[in-house]
């Protein structure tokens, strides 16, 4: 079975959410907003359900595994509503003017969570799409993981490694600093896998794709006023409009992935 160890690398990214989400989620869970929680739920359970799908593949749990993928259909809606909510209260926030630091940075965190969400989509429809190949599904699913990596990861920078941050723009715009970096890093360990095995790298290309293409739009948003005004356009449409539309693009992704992996029509002829 390919990705071995995949399961150490999802368990990886699990801990940087834990610590680099510490400050702003976990120490204060009590008084945080519902997409939060939302959020952090979806992502964290999407996380733990990768882990025991690598697990159990290589203990030879096929009958397991396969019933375990059953869920992510119900997951993967609840992952993207998550997303769409934490773009709610980002736009709201800067509807409102609440900081300078949102006025700034609001943007740009839109934009990447909509390159963020178009990321899962297309990765969870190739898993589904790909699913009687071992390596491309493996691949697909474990590359989701790396969407997650950059804004945890961003975090743990500024608080404990911030001379890490090379690009040193200083002031507000240091959080795109770090973003930036963090994408950069998560596309390095992707095309390194990518030129590992080039036959069944797809994945890990697309998922280098939208990282890279995260990290230039958001580094740039806050210096486009299109941006922010479109955000504030955003900030009017009803959170009850969205969460549907995340949910049924969600739902929808599942649904043709899995139609497009079916037996071909031929091939269930000649069985039949």
């Amino acid at each position: 079975m390919p990705y071995r160890y995949g399961h150490y690398y999802v368990g990886f990214v699990l801990l940087v959410i834990l610590v680099g989400f510490w400050a702003s989620y976990w120490s204060p869970i009590a008084n945080v907003p519902l997409a939060f929680h939302v959020h952090a739920i979806s992502s964290t359970t999407w996380l733990l359900l990768l882990i025991i799908q690598s697990v159990a593949i290589h203990r030879r749990s096929n009958a397991f595994h396969k019933q375990m993928g059953l869920a992510s259909f119900a997951l993967f809606p609840f992952l993207i509503l998550g997303f769409v909510m934490i773009i709610d209260v980002s736009a709201q926030r800067y509807a409102k003017g609440e900081s300078e630091f949102i006025m700034h940075n609001g943007p740009a965190f839109g934009i990447g969570m909509v390159i963020a969400i178009a990321a899962y989509l297309t990765l969870f429809y190739q898993a589904l799409k790909n699913r009687r190949n071992i390596k491309l599904h493996a691949g697909y699913m474990l590359a989701t993981p790396l969407i997650l990596f950059e804004s945890p990861f961003s975090r743990v920078m500024d608080s404990l490694f911030p001379w890490m941050n090379f690009i040193g723009s200083g002031g507000l715009h240091t959080v795109q600093d770090t973003i930036v970096i963090s994408d950069g890093m998560a596309v390095v360990f992707a095309m390194t896998l990518y030129f590992m095995d080039r036959k069944h790298g797809a994945p890990w290309l697309v998922a280098s794709f939208f990282m890279a293409l995260q990290a230039v739009a958001m580094w740039n948003a806050p210096f486009i006023p299109q941006f922010g005004s479109l955000f504030g356009a955003y900030a009017q449409i009803p959170l009850g409009a969205t969460a549907i539309a995340g949910i049924a693009a969600g739902g929808l992704a599942g649904w043709l992935g899995w139609r497009a992996g079916g037996v071909p029509a031929k091939r269930a002829t000649a069985t039949a």
